[in-house]
């Protein structure tokens, strides 16, 4: 049966990832993608799906609430997945009210929407951050659903708010919601920003591969075509009000993946260069993912030497898409695309 999905933040890293999937497994459905092309919004990314006739794109930014209900009241979306916010730790550091604008009010602005239009479902995609860190020394320890929120730093924060919004609508207005907090993702239109990809990119150039701190800081890494799997299987299951964690059951510390790095690309360490810690800066993340395991069947497919070796090669062979982004005309593209048509 033919659905339309509203995919929010969908020309970024997960989202755009998730957009090809759907594409992909259900070629009768309609897909919109609403972003406003910030920063890390790429629209070059999702060059191949706007060839689809099932795509659509709107530049639209979710705290725009008459923008974004003029377009909900025309395409009567069946599922809203909500992918936009602003994501990077140091960012949020530097500017923390852009992410509570968009991370908190623009989720507000979305669940009032469908619940004024009656729109049937609304997903929020979270993340592990909002429940602070983990002791380097506990490796028995992990995250589980029920591990109480204890954010370290304004994104996490800022998300940590608007997860526990989501919950305060599906109790007070019986609000047709779901919530998955992933761990690190990693795959292919990572922006370079973030750390593997910009290991990579410096690398690639042999220029220093900055690490924050000792690098002894330990993530769990997700392949981003297995989040895209568990968030499938949620938007099309019955149960509501429930929040998933979604782990690759794959912790590795900073300076591991950087080694990592450079020994696949045959690189040497001394490329390593340790700088100032960042503030706040989580130790540990590990998620439990028994809970979506048990109910929905989800389990992490992809073995991180699998995953890790597969995104570098997507960054060997797609240099011109990153080239774009650190040159900075990437952000072009939309105007290229879009210029004198709308």
């Amino acid at each position: 049966m033919s659905k339309t999905l509203v995919i929010t933040g969908g020309a970024g890293f997960i989202g755009s990832n998730f957009v090809y999937y759907i594409l992909k497994k259900y070629p009768d459905y309609c897909v919109v993608c609403v972003d406003a092309l910030t920063y890390a919004g790429n629209l070059s990314t999702l060059k191949e799906a706007l060839k689809n006739p099932n795509f659509r794109f709107e530049k639209l930014n979710i705290c725009d609430y008459a923008g974004v209900k003029n377009l909900f009241e025309e395409i009567k979306p069946d599922i809203v997945i909500n992918f936009a916010a602003e994501s990077h730790v140091d960012r949020s550091i530097t500017t923390p009210g852009i992410f509570v604008d968009t991370n908190i009010k623009g989720t507000q602005n979305l669940m009032d929407i469908c619940r004024e239009l009656e729109i049937p479902r609304f997903h929020q995609v979270s993340t592990d951050e909002v429940y602070g860190d983990l002791p380097l020394d506990r490796p028995d320890l992990f995250f589980t659903e029920n591990t109480p929120i204890h954010a370290s730093s304004p994104y996490s924060a800022s998300k940590a708010g608007a997860d526990l919004l989501v919950l305060a609508y599906c109790r007070t207005f019986n609000f047709p919601a779901t919530i998955s907090r992933c761990s690190n993702n990693y795959g292919p239109f990572h922006f370079p920003e973030k750390l593997i990809p910009l290991m990579i990119t410096h690398a690639l150039a042999d220029e220093p591969l900055p690490v924050y701190g000792d690098g002894k800081n330990v993530r769990d890494w997700l392949y981003v075509e297995d989040h895209c799997k568990a968030i499938d299987l949620i938007i099309h299951d019955d149960r509501l009000g429930e929040v998933y964690n979604v782990g690759g059951h794959n912790e590795m510390s900073n300076l591991d993946i950087v080694k990592l790095i450079l020994q696949k690309l045959n690189k040497p360490e001394s490329l390593i260069t340790f700088v100032e810690d960042r503030k706040g800066h989580d130790r540990r993340y590990a998620i439990d993912p028994t809970k979506i395991h048990d109910t929905l069947g989800w389990s992490p497919e992809t073995k991180f030497k699998d995953g890790i070796e597969t995104t570098i090669d997507w960054y060997l062979s797609h240099e011109d898409w990153w080239r774009e982004i650190l040159s900075g005309n990437y952000q072009n593209y939309y105007e290229k695309m879009y210029g004198g048509k709308i």
